[in-house]
């Protein structure tokens, strides 16, 4: 049985599955689509990675807020209990150590909205992202 959005039509297997029913262009507009209660976070961590590579174009890929050079470098995205930062599989290795503490899988942060952002972590993860990925 599938569940079809009354906004925009597209049909799911789940019932009220999340989507977006117009996708966003801009780090603006998404953040603008997401709960007022999680905008002050996205806008934090926008800031705090556009601080940390400012030589790296802000983008959509894959509904996401993307940096890239020449390639992608790092995504984040909203989500129901927290901020998924993707800073790719070797990044997530390199910085296990300084990561414990933190729900990790392969190539992806969770960093809950009841926490204070890590703003240096992240600015060490998206420099040497920067570094390991531009083109």
């Amino acid at each position: 049985m599938t569940w079809k959005c009354p906004k925009c039509g597209r049909a799911f297997a789940r019932q009220d599955q999340d989507h977006y029913c117009i996708r966003p262009d801009t780090i603006d507009s998404y953040i603008a689509m997401q709960e007022e209660s999680v905008q002050g976070k996205l806008r934090e961590i926008r800031e705090i990675i556009h601080t940390a590579i400012p030589d790296a174009e802000e983008c959509i890929s894959w509904s996401m807020p993307t940096y890239k050079k020449g390639r992608n470098i790092i995504h984040f995205a909203a989500s129901k209990k927290h901020i998924g930062l993707y800073p790719g599989g070797e990044a997530t290795t390199v910085f296990a150590e300084k990561l414990e503490g933190f729900d990790v899988s392969k190539g992806t942060i969770r960093l809950p909205y009841t926490r204070e952002l890590p703003a240096d972590l992240i600015t060490e993860i998206a420099q040497w992202c920067y570094e390991a990925y531009k083109k």
